[in-house]
């Protein structure tokens, strides 16, 4: 990602929080409880946290969680659930521009929930890093899109929807020190801004580490 990128990035998300009210809805993605609540608890990176649900629903069991985001806003409304929910002791969040600067250390959970943007963002680049901070025995959960809703009949900006294939050429993850636990794309109700019931269908995978 070019200096340019990263700012241009930075001020697009920060406008996005600022300028409005919550833009989700404080509720976890269905697809990180149905994938971790069998998991020990252990720490967990949450990367592109906005407003924290993930990490707050996390934390709430027992992990202790690093969220991570570019909003500086995003990161002030998640450390504010955090303490509503009374787990800001387990709760720590960092300000990064992912693609340009990535938390230290690594973690038994790495979080990768629909890291996606309408402007500049190197996925790849991002998820190799994310599969870098696993810690040995460790899990590694990607969720993404898949498509457009289907109620969306036009798109508000060109994107590229990645495949199962695709990511897995991406990470390049070697079997002798991986094993795949989840691969799969589900597909899940969608309901749109105005209220028109649809779907949407999203791909996740789930890595140990060995």
């Amino acid at each position: 990602m070019t200096e340019t990128n990263a700012v241009e990035a930075a001020e697009f998300w920060e406008a996005r929080y600022r300028d409005g009210g919550p833009l989700w809805s404080g509720r976890p993605n269905t697809l990180l409880v149905r994938e971790t609540e069998g998991l020990t608890p252990g720490t967990a990176l949450d990367l592109g946290c906005g407003e924290g649900a993930d990490a707050v629903w996390l934390a709430s069991h027992g992990w202790r969680v690093t969220g991570v985001d570019i909003s500086r806003t995003a990161l002030e409304r998640a450390a504010g659930h955090a303490a509503d929910a009374g787990v800001a002791d387990r709760t720590a969040w960092e300000r990064h521009v992912l693609g340009e600067t990535f938390p230290r250390g690594t973690f038994d959970l790495v979080n990768a929930q629909f890291l996606q943007s309408p402007v500049p963002l190197d996925q790849r680049l991002v998820l190799r890093r994310a599969a870098g901070a696993v810690a040995p025995g460790g899990t590694l959960l990607i969720v993404l899109h898949a498509g457009w809703p289907s109620w969306q009949t036009e798109p508000p900006f060109e994107a590229d929807f990645p495949t199962l294939d695709s990511v897995d050429e991406d990470l390049a993850l070697p079997g002798a020190e991986w094993t795949v636990l989840t691969r799969e794309t589900v597909r899940g109700p969608h309901r749109s801004p105005e209220g028109v019931e649809g779907h949407r269908d999203d791909h996740v995978w789930r890595f140990r580490r060995r």
